[in-house]
């Protein structure tokens, strides 16, 4: 029932993704949320966020900043950053993540999405077959239409968290049965 919400990956932060792997993998273009998932909510950029979005270019990836906030906010942010934008995005809706892509010139077998939401950056990025990162929140204080969707979230990454539990769980008894048949077989 939930699984349309479940992220593909889940990591602590933003700056703990490997990007050097994913470039590897064939990856070559790369969309952020801002609030939350880059800095604090409303904050401009950061040291860390300016040395991210240089190593990325460094790299070789196009990105993107992909918001449901104003052309103020984004354009703000992006001062000191320098990639392209995409603001008042509607997420989930499809439109702004085929926009960013178009802006990158990639397409979504070789773009990844990096964003703290589920029902908005996760839903979108899955609706178009994107890869995907859910990030955790930087800071816990929000504004209270964040905080209510954040409520139901929680109920969502439970469902999520026991899928991935049973999965390890089934793969470790298919193992140790594995195990059990070749040593009997000898």
């Amino acid at each position: 029932m939930f699984e349309r919400f479940f992220p593909e990956n889940t990591v602590t932060s933003t700056y703990a993704i490997d990007y050097e792997k994913l470039y590897e993998e064939g990856y070559r273009g790369v969309l952020f949320d801002i609030d939350n998932t880059l800095v604090e909510h409303g904050r401009e950029a950061s040291e860390r966020a300016k040395q991210l979005f240089t190593r990325l270019k460094e790299i070789g990836f196009e990105c993107c900043l992909i918001s449901n906030n104003k052309k103020k906010r984004v354009h703000s942010f992006n001062e000191q950053i320098g990639v392209h934008t995409v603001f008042n995005a509607h997420k989930p809706a499809k439109k702004g993540y085929y926009y960013a892509m178009e802006l990158m010139n990639t397409r979504p077998e070789n773009t990844v999405f990096v964003g703290d939401q589920l029902f908005t950056d996760i839903f979108g990025a899955k609706r178009i077959g994107l890869k995907n990162f859910l990030v955790k929140p930087i800071n816990e204080k929000e504004e209270i239409q964040i905080v209510l969707k954040r409520k139901l979230e929680r109920i969502v990454l439970r469902e999520y968290r026991m899928k991935k539990w049973g999965e390890k769980r089934k793969r470790r008894w298919e193992k140790k049965k594995e195990k059990r048949y070749f040593t009997l077989r000898r």
